[in-house]
């Protein structure tokens, strides 16, 4: 393949960093280490500059207000002329809108879309536009959960494309935890720990997770529930979890960079998410052996195999949470057995098979007229 023909500019509309920008960064970073001409532009001052900026990534800064911000669209266009980039990789539903707009100034251009949410298209005019129209070359679905929702949608398959997301299976694996570590977060001695990586937002389902530790916690004494993440909700999340009287048996961490301590020190990982788009913080902990339980739903079982690499259960439903949680930290050979399996599936979902993956598409769209 050559990689000379190939140059993508990639687009992330977000200020903050969350899961969709580390999947961007990994894919950036990977092309640009192979020898592929690949460049990110995201907001000033944003997340992703300065890890552009830490690893010595291509970056262009370009101001983005919102979805109809032509002059944005504009900016990139005029950017892709000066810079010969031919391919638009748009990593977020606004940063489709602002392909779409640079598309109209330079017409050569072909996008490609990353659909990240197993939502439903919002039903105004503009929202199907972005996703049907000609102008869109191609949509990157993260799980089949996703296209399937985007084929009920009335999205035509020829433009759907399936591509996991994919982690860096061994970036947690040498992470040294200091002796220290769970008494300064305030885990008591003795204590299994049962633990999620999410944002405090409400597709995560809080809610479901903090009444099925009520549940768990009401009887036994020696657990502790520890939430890595923030976000919009954290208010009513925490007060929640206040009402029910969970007091410093749920722990809640805030941001942190240090998640792969957190993961190492975790018994069991739950996602109680009634919708995802794939789960990557699965992944991360599916890596370093965890046992998870997690919601039937959208991408996840694609990735959480019930009964062979953790355990399955309804959305929204607290109680059949509480219940698989109880029989992992009862059963710990069933976790040891888990954990293991665990290992081997999440070979499948390497950063390395997402950026080659991704790499035949571009090879695929440039050769189409």
């Amino acid at each position: 393949m050559d990689r000379n023909k190939i140059r993508v500019l990639h687009i992330d509309s977000e200020k903050g960093w969350r899961g969709g920008q580390q999947q961007a960064a990994y894919l950036h970073g990977h092309l640009h280490a192979m020898g592929y001409v690949s460049a990110m532009a995201a907001k000033p001052g944003s997340a992703m500059e300065r890890h552009c900026r830490d690893k010595s990534l291509p970056f262009f800064p370009v101001s983005m207000h919102g979805e109809l911000d032509i002059r944005a669209g504009m900016a990139i266009a005029r950017l892709c002329r000066e810079q010969g980039f031919s391919i638009l990789h748009l990593h977020s539903a606004h940063a489709l809108a602002t392909g779409l707009w640079a598309k109209l100034f330079f017409r050569s251009l072909k996008l490609i879309a990353v659909r990240r949410v197993d939502f439903h298209i919002k039903k105004n005019m503009f929202s199907r536009f972005k996703y049907t129209t000609s102008l869109l070359d191609k949509i990157v679905c993260i799980s089949h959960g996703i296209r399937d929702v985007l084929l009920s949608d009335g999205i035509g398959d020829e433009k759907l494309v399936t591509i996991h997301s994919g982690v860096d299976i061994s970036k947690f694996q040498n992470v040294n935890v200091p002796d220290h570590f769970r008494n300064d977060i305030g885990v008591s001695k003795g204590h299994r720990i049962v633990g999620t990586v999410a944002a405090l937002a409400g597709h995560k389902d809080y809610p479901n997770l903090l009444h099925a530790a009520k549940k768990i916690l009401d009887t036994r004494d020696n657990i502790t529930f520890v939430a890595v993440g923030d976000g919009p909700d954290e208010a009513s999340i925490h007060a929640l979890a206040e009402e029910l009287g969970l007091g410093p048996r749920f722990i809640f961490t805030g941001f942190r960079t240090d998640v792969g301590c957190f993961l190492k020190i975790f018994d069991v990982f739950v996602l109680a998410s009634y919708l995802e788009g794939l789960g990557t913080s699965i992944l991360d902990a599916q890596a370093l052996g965890l046992p998870v339980v997690a919601c039937r739903t959208g991408g996840i079982p694609e990735v959480v195999f019930h009964n062979e690499n953790g355990l399955l259960v309804p959305p929204r439903d607290s109680e059949a949470l509480a219940d698989a949680i109880t029989t992992l930290l009862d059963h710990p050979e069933m976790c040891e057995k888990m954990g293991e399996k665990a290992r081997e599936t999440v070979q499948a979902f390497s950063i390395e098979r997402t950026v080659q993956n991704n790499i035949e598409l571009y090879h695929l769209i440039d050769q189409e007229p």
